[in-house]
């Protein structure tokens, strides 16, 4: 059974840390995940637990301590984690090590979709708030940006759009929606370093509220305006 319970991998000093403040203040319970935290109860209240999401089967004891420590599964998951790894060769864009790809892989793609699974475990069709599972995405699945340096972070963004998408699809009997959000550009151009987390924060609350019918899993939106069709 879930509740108000939001649970944050990912907890950066953007995303994670806007997002955490938006959903802390409209009641919810908020647990954080980082590969630095330090276990326990972070200065805001929220639940802090440390895990390498390097690594997919750190994920599943992550749920668990948030069940046991909140005394419900979480009603809302946001995978927030991300990595990318520089070619060495600048020109070379199929020079970065396979270790480094699968490792980007992992981070990207199969440990947010080990979150996922667990998330639906604990998701219930019967609440209020049946089900809601965010993967902070960008514009990386619908264009290819002519840089080898975004090699495995596109690769992982693509992978993960395409499960998101079709478990939006495919669990919407369920009342369960998935999203991949991708900040732009009033333009539609692809925000890139120039994300903003408040935005993300504000966007992500509203998704949260259920403010999500005409809102579709490719959740592209623009800061200060919400959801926006590109």
């Amino acid at each position: 059974m879930s509740s108000k319970i939001a649970l944050i991998f990912g907890y950066g000093a953007r995303v994670g840390t806007s997002v955490a403040a938006k959903l802390a203040g409209s009641g919810y319970s908020v647990a954080v995940v980082s590969r630095s935290a330090t276990p326990g109860t972070t200065p805001e209240g929220y639940l802090s637990i440390k895990a390498d999401v390097s690594d997919p089967a750190s994920i599943p004891s992550v749920f668990e301590t948030v069940k046991s420590t909140l005394k419900s599964a979480p009603a809302v998951v946001i995978y927030n984690a991300a990595s990318l790894t520089p070619p060495p060769d600048a020109d070379s864009v199929l020079s970065v090590p396979v270790e480094k790809f699968v490792n980007d892989l992992q981070i990207n793609t199969v440990s947010a979709y080990v979150a996922a699974q667990e998330s639906v475990k604990g998701f219930d069709p019967a609440a209020e708030k049946k089900g809601i599972f965010i993967y902070t995405g960008n514009g990386l699945n619908s264009t290819v940006v002519p840089l080898p340096l975004f090699l495995t972070l596109g690769v992982g963004k693509s992978a993960s759009a395409h499960w998101v998408g079709l478990a939006d699809a495919l669990y919407a009997k369920q009342g369960y929606r998935f999203f991949y959000a991708d900040e732009r550009n009033p333009d539609g151009t692809v925000a890139g370093g120039a994300l903003d987390g408040p935005a993300h924060g504000e966007f992500y609350s509203q998704l949260v509220d259920g403010k999500t019918d005409e809102i579709p899993w490719q959740a592209t939106f623009v800061k200060g305006k919400g959801y926006v069709k590109f």
